[in-house]
């Protein structure tokens, strides 16, 4: 349909994300300046010790300085875990594959893979002195184990409470007491410029800091190239590398503001952090629920701009005569969703939502975000000219559906 593929075609601007490879920084020494050449060079010989002069070291005992960075780490670092994760991925054991009838029943072509143990590592945080810890959910999903390793040295088992891949936020749960936690703080007022601080295992070294700054704030899933995440992203030059995900982010107080979450493959110094209000939000539900609901309406959209006005009158087989130039352009409703029937429709421009204004999808999401599942949501749509309040309640987002 031209529709699908018009959507798709506006859909494929996200950018991937992945793995970003080392690098170095060299430093740059500044030319040397020319020698003075006398016409009569004197020679000088060195007649006894006294002609050396050597500048003097520090004591070895003297007390290095400190800063808020050291300060921070200081006390957020025994907080933070290391996490290991595993699982089996495969068929049949190599048993199976050894077996003369079985190899001929299959054939050398068509021999399924034998099992095998993939592995991986990541952080958290602990939240609670009983044991909570907060991570990403990408470190630990569909895990048959999962190992917990303090910064004291114990090994601990984790149990995987519950995970959300709508935002990529886990909760574990380790059986201790009496631990040191982190002190939750706030993203909200964040500005580009402040300082960042991320603790985590990067590449398996544990217990790394890195220092930057908050690069920029509200970055949409989109912009990160993971579209089907709910999260408004913070951007942070602080190093983020594999192993990082799952760590805290810290302000400069050592409060944790994000969890890091993301990097970008193409780029360097780009690194990406759920804000703690959304991680504190989600991991709440995980630990009372084992899940989290997330409201969900049942649209496809867009951004509405006089280009893609355009194109839709073109390309696309929606008939409604689109009378505005900004909005958030329902592209499809979904069936069998709320959406469908509270009655919206394809063509509808979506411009308020309980009373709040929105120009992108983003804000969309935001203001459905805001609301609980079953809770009324009250959207002003421009259809054809004609200016329509229609209230829709959104029912669970479908998880089982993500790809």
């Amino acid at each position: 349909m031209k529709q699908v593929a018009l959507y798709l075609t506006l859909l494929s601007a996200g950018i991937a994300t992945g793995l970003v490879g080392g690098y170095r920084l060299y430093a740059l020494r500044q030319p040397e300046q020319p020698m003075a050449l006398s016409p009569k060079p004197v020679a000088r010989a060195i007649t006894s010790q006294t002609d050396i002069t050597l500048p003097s070291l520090p004591a070895a005992s003297a007390p290095q300085s400190r800063n808020f960075i050291a300060e921070a780490v200081e006390r957020v670092g025994p907080a933070v875990v290391r996490i290991d994760s595993s699982r089996k991925v495969g068929g049949n054991g190599p048993g199976e594959l050894e077996n003369p009838f079985f190899r001929r029943f299959f054939g050398e072509q068509e021999m399924p893979m034998p099992e095998r143990i993939e592995q991986g590592t990541g952080s958290g945080f602990i939240v609670s002195k009983e044991g909570h810890i907060i991570t990403n959910a990408h470190v630990v999903q569909g895990a048959d184990k999962v190992q917990v390793t303090l910064k004291d040295g114990r090994v601990l088992e984790g149990q995987v409470v519950g995970v959300d891949p709508v935002t990529d936020v886990a909760a574990v749960k380790i059986d201790a007491t009496n631990l040191p936690t982190v002190t939750l703080g706030s993203s909200e007022a964040l500005i580009p410029g402040q300082w960042a601080i991320a603790i985590g295992n990067p590449l398996g070294l544990d217990n790394t800091v890195t220092a930057g700054i908050i690069s920029a704030t509200g970055r949409s899933s989109s912009q990160v190239g993971v579209p089907d995440r709910r999260v408004r992203f913070i951007q942070t030059d602080a190093a983020i590398n594999p192993g990082n995900s799952g760590g805290p982010l810290l302000n400069d107080r050592g409060e944790v503001i994000g969890i890091n979450t993301a990097i970008r493959a193409n780029a360097q110094g780009l690194g990406f952090a759920i804000p703690i209000e959304t991680a504190q939000r989600i991991s709440e539900q995980l630990f009372s629920n084992g899940n989290a609901q997330h409201p969900y309406l049942g649209i496809q959209m867009i951004d509405l701009t006089p280009d893609i006005k355009r194109r839709v009158a073109e390309e696309t087989e929606i008939t409604a005569k689109i009378e505005v130039d900004e909005g958030v352009l329902i592209v499809q409703v979904m069936e069998q969703t709320p959406a469908q029937e509270a009655g919206l429709q394809a063509g509808d421009v979506i411009v308020k939502i309980n009373g709040v204004d929105v120009k992108t999808s983003t804000e969309v999401q935001e203001q459905v975000e805001s609301v609980r599942v079953g809770d009324r949501l009250q959207l002003e749509v421009n259809r054809e000219g004609r200016v329509l309040s229609i209230t829709v309640r959104p029912t669970a987002f479908p998880v089982d559906q993500m790809g």
